[in-house]
């Protein structure tokens, strides 16, 4: 039967929508705002368009700002498809023309979707799981924050007083809560471990002795100011302090994805794998009806290798270009995790070894296998059970 492909180029305030025939002739082409009745204009005009054909949409992004025409269009039943934004900078270079426009890339968008097959499905996910990636986007957002904080934090340190940058973990609240009320050298000698000790422990700070003495111990190591030191003391007490800041937001953070996470119908199975948590529902939708089988999902996440033969070179497998990260991320973490928690993951990993094949190469192929135990615990809707090596027998 014919069909009409629409391509959407997402945009933060417009959209650019075009739509396609069976033969590649543009019908319609347009500009529209982000916002609701111009969107139902657009799905209803390309609807008018089809007059009874199947209508096929095709969009660059799965979220964020688009996220009000991907809601319309589900809920008005609509096909669509996900084209990520590298495929079509990528297949734009096999266009005619070399400017790039948003009625270009929507013609792209539009025209790979009538060629290809590969292209995923965008189906709605369950609350549970929509907010969890909300949350768990979120929460690596926070995390990328304090990341960049630290390091900012670690070099003001060190350009002023190298030493006590050498004995603190400014990533630990006891150091940071150090940092707040004293930076320089001759304050930390003025305090005095006493001193220091008290002042640490009526902000509850642990192990408030060890750290005080190893602050003085730093101080005496150093009996010159640099220059600028009171504005870079200032500087340090501010980042300290953002650190702490952020450091109770990523908490916070954590509760309201666990309390959400327990709720899922999954969470107990997806527990059960070491390793395993709220950012794998979260990146599968919540469930894993999207995936005919494991080979997909391990398609999906970036860790069954793709061949890339040519000529006579054969069995040349490397990464595929196309995969979901943050999954890739969870089950090459769930594997490094199985290796210490898990006894069979282990013998799995240590015989990869002895195969021959590099640290990485083996955590990867035991991802691999965890793709099919978790598809299987959740088709047979039962929890993983650690138990201990078979024995071979003599």
């Amino acid at each position: 039967m014919s069909r009409i492909w629409a391509g959407i180029d997402s945009g933060k305030g417009h959209h650019h929508g075009l739509a396609l025939d069976a033969d590649g002739k543009t019908l319609l082409s347009r500009r529209v705002a982000n916002d609701e009745p111009e969107l139902l204009k657009l799905i209803g005009d390309v609807l008018d368009l089809a007059d009874g054909r199947r209508v096929t949409w095709a969009i660059d992004m799965t979220g964020g700002e688009p996220a009000l025409l991907l809601a319309l269009l589900i809920s008005h039943g609509q096909e669509v498809l996900y084209m990520p934004g590298r495929l079509v900078n990528r297949a734009s270079d096999g266009y005619r023309g070399e400017g790039k426009t948003d009625a270009r890339d929507a013609y792209v968008i539009a025209d790979q979707a009538r060629m290809r097959r590969d292209l995923r499905p965008i189906r709605p996910g369950d609350e549970a799981a929509i907010e969890l990636k909300l949350l768990t986007g979120r929460r690596s957002d926070l995390v990328e924050d304090r990341t960049r904080v630290v390091n900012r934090l670690r070099g003001t340190l060190l350009g002023m007083f190298p030493a006590l940058e050498r004995t603190l973990d400014v990533t630990n609240t006891g150091p940071l809560r150090l940092l707040t009320g004293y930076q320089t050298p001759a304050q930390i000698r003025r305090a005095g471990i006493s001193r220091l000790t008290t002042w640490l422990a009526n902000r509850k700070v642990r192990n408030a002795r060890p750290l005080a003495e190893a602050a003085v111990e730093a101080a005496e190591r150093q009996h010159t100011a640099v220059p600028g030191e009171k504005t870079i003391a200032r500087l340090v007490r501010t980042l300290a302090e953002e650190v702490m800041v952020l450091n109770e937001q990523i908490r916070e953070m954590d509760k309201l994805i666990e309390n959400r996470f327990r709720e899922h119908e999954l969470a107990d199975i997806v527990l059960s794998v070491p390793g395993l948590g709220a950012e794998f529902l979260a990146a599968v939708g919540g469930s894993l009806d999207e995936f005919d089988s494991p080979d997909a999902l391990a398609a999906f996440a970036g860790v069954a290798p793709a061949p890339r033969d040519s000529g006579k070179v054969s069995g040349n497998l490397h990464r595929p270009l196309a995969y979901h990260r943050r999954l890739q991320r969870v089950f090459y973490t769930s594997a490094l995790v199985s290796v210490r928690y898990d006894p069979n993951s282990r013998k799995f990993y240590d015989r990869k070894r002895a195969e021959g094949k590099k640290h990485v190469q083996a955590v990867l192929a035991l991802a691999r296998r965890r793709v099919n135990v978790i598809w299987a615990l959740i088709r047979d809707r039962r929890c993983y059970q650690v138990a201990p090596p078979a024995s071979t027998a003599p």
